[in-house]
């Protein structure tokens, strides 16, 4: 299959591009770091001659700074999302795999012992100030238990990153309905590993854990360390791509979602003391710092990619913690 992947020099393109080289696909390369830019229609056109599929992964990441990044998501992630669903229509191209994000859904799944199943509001900053980080009903006020977030829970992004993630897959299932394409949408969770993104406002946690290290600096976890994620790495990613391009997938003019997570959620507290122990110290520091917008709580049920993609994460936490210590 001749497949157009953007973003193809990024962190999690570059290794999507291996994979599909590496089980026979002929992979044509965009990407605004070698001076193409998806948000230009003359150069998704002719990016587009003769492709069978697109994998999108051009981006712009990051939770961002302050509401000052908001033209910059917008402008890279919607804008260049709707210019390449532009060009793909014209071309009659018509399967897309998206990469999408975890963000859409905001907090994520909760129960309250009296309510049941409840979406928290957005955490106060007097809360957090406090140190009282776990996300309350909204009906009793309790504490409530975290659980795990399936594709078809409610969206509620918020972030500029998160809206413009989700402005992606609105885009991408309007092009479906009208064009009869089909869209994948690969729900990334926390990914990691070789190549990742460093000293930037707009990295990972765990690449910021890491630069830390490699100062000689204790990481720094906000809140007390105990929010749990999902940590995927970043080829077991790639071959969700492979999957979901060589996937039957969903009928035509759908989009159909997939969370793409390792299964085995942990904290971000864990996941600093991994990388802190795999690198050689120092320990990290729990700082009771937060930031307003993060969520407490994001855990995924990756059980439709299983069961219709194939996918099973196959790089442990272990071993992908040492690794990303060492290897750039």
């Amino acid at each position: 299959m001749r497949v157009l992947v953007t973003g193809s020099a990024g962190f999690i393109g570059s290794h999507v591009i291996e994979e599909f080289r590496a089980h026979g696909h002929e992979v044509r390369l965009l990407d605004l770091r070698s001076g193409e830019d998806v948000r230009d229609a003359v150069t998704v056109a002719r990016c587009l001659l003769g492709v069978d599929a697109v994998c999108h992964q051009a981006a712009k990441v990051g939770l961002g700074v302050d509401v000052s990044d908001l033209p910059a998501y917008a402008s890279a992630n919607v804008l260049g999302t709707a210019v390449l669903l532009a060009g793909m229509a014209g071309a009659g191209v018509r399967r897309l795999v998206l990469a999408s994000s975890m963000v859409v859904y905001g907090e994520g799944a909760y129960d309250c012992a009296a309510h049941g199943r409840v979406r928290p509001g957005p955490r106060a900053e007097e809360d957090l100030a406090a140190g009282r980080f776990e996300p309350r009903c909204p009906l009793c006020g309790a504490v409530l238990t975290p659980g795990t977030v399936g594709e078809d829970a409610p969206v509620d992004p918020r972030n500029a990153y998160a809206d413009s993630k989700l402005a992606q897959e609105h885009l991408a299932a309007s092009w479906a309905r009208t064009t009869g394409g089909t869209v994948l949408a690969l729900r990334y969770h926390n990914v990691y590993g070789p190549r990742m993104p460093r000293d930037t406002p707009y990295a990972g946690v765990a690449a910021i854990f890491r630069s830390a290290l490699e100062r000689g600096a204790a990481p720094r976890v906000f809140e007390d360390g105990g929010q749990r994620r999902d940590f995927v790495h970043v080829r077991d990613v790639a071959r969700a791509n492979l999957l979901a391009l060589e996937a039957a997938g969903p009928r035509l003019g759908e989009l159909r979602a997939y969370n793409i997570a390792s299964g085995e959620p942990r904290t971000v507290g864990e996941m600093a003391v991994a990388l802190a122990e795999a690198y050689g110290g120092p320990a990290p520091t729990v700082t009771g710092e937060y930031r307003l917008g993060d969520v407490r709580h994001i855990v995924a049920a990756p059980d439709r990619a299983r069961t219709e993609l194939g996918f099973r994460s196959t790089v442990s936490f272990e071993d992908g913690m040492a690794e990303f210590a060492t290897r750039p």
